[in-house]
């Protein structure tokens, strides 16, 4: 059977998506600064108010954000520390932090506090924070099991981290993975809050002894 021109087209186009997609996933990496309309665009499923009923902000609290991006979180969970706690946002890029910080600035949101840095040695003390999140950013980081030892080690004995993955994303982490990879991590895996194809996973850390 002869497959017409367009035809051709369609599935020379559907072999490229799949051939990126293929590549992003076994090359994980963050989203490069140019590209941050990927980031920008709305989340949906995994929204900003399913965030703040999974990771529970309260006032006061210091919590800890990898990979703000351009902070499509960031600004909400700041919110919800005011007037006293403190956000720590941590990316490999400076370009994503600044911009995040421009939107804070323009937004007059305060307490964030930037930082460049790895999610595998994350350049903070022990039981630094009282919570920790990432969204769409496990998949990206090329060691996942240490960044998952290493947001153990700085959040407190009991405090909670929020994983939150979407589909689509060519680096999203599984529900099943995720929990796989927590439980080697030393973290218990205490509820998911939305579908496999978009949720936010909220794990705990082993408490004081």
């Amino acid at each position: 059977m002869t497959v017409r021109a367009p035809a051709k087209v369609g599935l020379a186009g559907a072999a490229t998506v799949a051939g990126a997609a293929l590549w992003w996933r076994r090359h994980p990496s963050a989203c490069p600064y140019g590209q941050r309309f990927w980031v920008q665009a709305p989340h949906p499923l995994i929204t900003r108010e399913r965030l703040r009923e999974a990771l529970a902000p309260h006032p006061g609290e210091t919590i800890l954000e990898l990979g703000p991006g351009t902070g499509y979180y960031t600004l909400a969970v700041a919110r919800a520390l005011a007037p006293d706690g403190t956000l720590h946002v941590l990316d490999v890029q400076q370009e994503m932090l600044d911009h995040t910080l421009r939107r804070a600035r323009e937004a007059a949101v305060a307490g964030i506090v930037p930082r460049q840095g790895d999610a595998r040695a994350l350049p903070y003390a022990d039981a630094s924070f009282d919570a920790a999140f990432l969204v769409t950013v496990l998949g990206e980081i090329p060691d996942q099991d240490r960044a998952l030892a290493e947001l153990r080690r700085v959040v407190r004995p009991g405090g909670r981290i929020v994983v939150g993955e979407l589909f689509g994303d060519p680096h999203m982490v599984a529900a099943r993975a995720l929990g796989r990879r927590a439980q080697a991590a030393g973290l218990t895996l205490e509820r998911r809050l939305g579908p496999p194809l978009g949720y936010f996973a909220v794990l705990r850390a082993p408490g004081a002894s």
